[in-house]
């Protein structure tokens, strides 16, 4: 089986639907929109799933974002999902976007890599600080996304009030280039091809605005989940300096009731096959055995991922 064949197959046919099989052995990853890291991450995790563990069909499947995935491996269904951290602790706790439908069994099976928040804009706006943002126009992340659960917290520590719009990176991207919005936020891995496209488009010169004045007072009221991180002014084209932001890990979950078996051949395939999910984006390098910690995630590790750890000498305490 051909890996990048493998993987362009699942991107040409977008949101892919859920086979029923016996022992649950198909599975179906929720991931993202097309323009950030979870899709095409999450795309080369089923071609890795599907190529590696016997029996095992994954697919991968367009969503919202970390908010929708979790509310997918609420359905009982087998799927499995790309979240940050915060949504998740949300759906554990039935807080949050998960109030109303209640707590969510979720379990972590891997640790993934630190997701970046960008706040976006363009030279031409003259947007140059948190501030400088009050009463713009800003998309704050899709519906069902954490972004829109993160941009909510940092523009609320700082005291901030945009008119939001809730737009994916793609759609944020065409809405800036186009004037109709004036700024924007995205949380992801690094580069984030939406933005990439954004910097290298002809006329238009980005702006990156520093933000970790607001993670002190994210951090109070929502617990030690944010930090403060630097996006590499190499990152994007134009960049006039590194950009201090504030980062988030996120993490590959599934339902509690998922069985061990089936846990451990997914940590175990994803640790294993880095030289392969690598091909797909390079964001997969940062999955390591290192990160494997229980203080990286507030929500458990699952039983299975646990069994794999002990085997290959990983201590998550």
């Amino acid at each position: 089986m051909n890996f990048r064949k493998a993987f362009v197959g699942l991107a040409a046919t977008g949101a892919l639907s859920l086979a029923t099989v016996a022992q649950g052995q198909n599975i179906s990853i929720g991931t993202g929109g097309t323009g950030g890291v979870y899709y095409p991450l999450g795309g080369g995790f089923a071609a890795a799933l599907s190529k590696h563990v016997p029996g095992m069909q994954a697919t991968a499947e367009v969503t919202g974002g970390s908010v929708s995935n979790l509310q997918l491996i609420a359905t009982g269904k087998p799927y499995i999902g790309l979240s940050m951290v915060d949504a998740a602790k949300d759906a554990m706790n039935g807080e949050g976007k998960f109030k109303d439908k209640g707590k969510v069994n979720v379990r972590t099976l891997l640790v993934l890599y630190p997701n970046r928040m960008h706040v976006v804009t363009t030279t031409a706006t003259g947007i140059k600080t948190l501030k400088d943002l009050q009463g713009k126009r800003m998309s704050v992340g899709s519906i069902g996304s954490a972004t829109e659960v993160m941009t909510t917290r940092l523009l609320e520590s700082a005291g901030v009030e945009v008119q939001r719009e809730r737009l994916s990176v793609a759609e944020s991207v065409n809405a800036l280039k186009d004037g109709k919005i004036d700024a924007f936020s995205w949380v992801g891995g690094l580069p984030t091809a939406g933005v990439t496209d954004l910097a290298s488009t002809p006329g238009i010169t980005i702006q990156m605005i520093d933000h970790t004045e607001a993670i002190p007072g994210m951090v109070k009221k929502y617990g030690n989940l944010y930090y403060p991180d630097v996006i590499p002014m190499s990152t994007y084209k134009g960049m006039a300096a590194d950009n201090k932001n504030a980062s988030i890990a996120n993490i590959l979950v599934a339902s509690s009731e998922m069985s061990d078996e089936t846990a451990y051949n997914i940590v175990k395939t994803i640790l294993e096959k880095q030289d392969e999910l690598k091909l797909v984006h390079k964001a997969a390098g940062e999955i390591q055995a290192k990160n494997q910690k229980n203080a990286s995630t507030p929500v458990p590790f699952h039983p299975g991922a646990l069994k794999y750890f002990k085997e290959k000498g990983i201590s998550v305490d």
